[in-house]
């Protein structure tokens, strides 16, 4: 047996869709919802998913162990997001993974699509392995902190066909996006100690870029992969400016 837990905040124009690719795999589907402000909720429940409610956060991790909690009386868990799709390939070949006993976890790899026309084979984004498929009696924890690793028992598999990933269909979406997480990001880095001064940022952004756009070979998926690869490098920056304004007005504080 297969559960597929579903995380949400405010995917109403995500939810019905990801639900019907998730029943390709599953007859079981639980949503556990962040206390979404749209008509999610409502969506998933006429779709026919178990609604949870959860208290909200910024990012997903919190929600994971959670929902995995849930679905432990399944042999078997896929962690599916709203924005991402389960193809009939790729159920197909988790059908078949699941009858071995080689593996008690895999990982799936992911298709980025911009605008959810364009794949992005290049600059890192191919094939970005995610964790989604998780025997139950082998998962142990889902730690929470922002892109956690989750800890599980046994041995690593990892599946041929991808989940489509729909995360990138705006530049308005993106950036809203960026500002959350890097800010998230930039907090870990304070609580850790990291340096940061005015060429950190300098440095930051011409790494990710060479990484992105030359080592990555990003400008191969033509102008889109150009692009993606300058707002990955700004996105670096931007987590390191955060983490200087809190270095900085943390001295302030102390002097003052």
């Amino acid at each position: 047996m297969i559960t597929v837990v579903i995380n949400t905040y405010n995917e109403e124009s995500n939810i019905e869709e990801c639900i019907a690719s998730a029943r390709l795999l599953a007859d079981t589907i639980l949503v556990v919802d962040m206390e979404s402000t749209d008509t999610t909720v409502k969506r998933a429940t006429k779709a026919g998913a178990k609604i949870y409610t959860f208290p909200f956060s910024s990012y997903v991790e919190p929600a994971r162990n959670f929902g995995i909690q849930k679905a432990l009386d399944s042999e078997w868990i896929f962690i599916l997001d709203a924005d991402e799709r389960i193809t009939q390939s790729l159920s197909k070949e988790i059908k078949r993974s699941v009858r071995s006993e080689e593996y008690t976890y895999y990982k799936v790899p992911r298709k980025e699509m911009f605008a959810r026309r364009i794949w992005l084979k290049h600059g890192g984004w191919w094939p970005n392995h995610q964790i989604r498929l998780i025997k139950s009696s082998a998962f142990v924890n889902w730690p929470t902190q922002i892109h956690a690793t989750p800890t599980i028992k046994g041995s690593l598999g990892y599946l041929a066909e991808p989940l489509i990933h729909f995360s990138k269909n705006d530049y308005a979406t993106i950036v809203e996006k960026t500002i959350i997480f890097e800010d998230i990001e930039s907090d870990l880095l304070y609580k850790a100690g990291r340096p940061v001064n005015t060429l950190t940022f300098f440095r930051k952004f011409a790494g990710e870029l060479f990484r992105r756009l030359i080592k990555g070979r990003g400008y191969m998926d033509g102008d889109i992969g150009i692009i993606e690869s300058i707002y990955q490098a700004f996105s670096k920056t931007i987590t390191y400016l955060y983490l200087y304004e809190k270095k900085t007005s943390s001295a302030i504080r102390s002097i003052s």
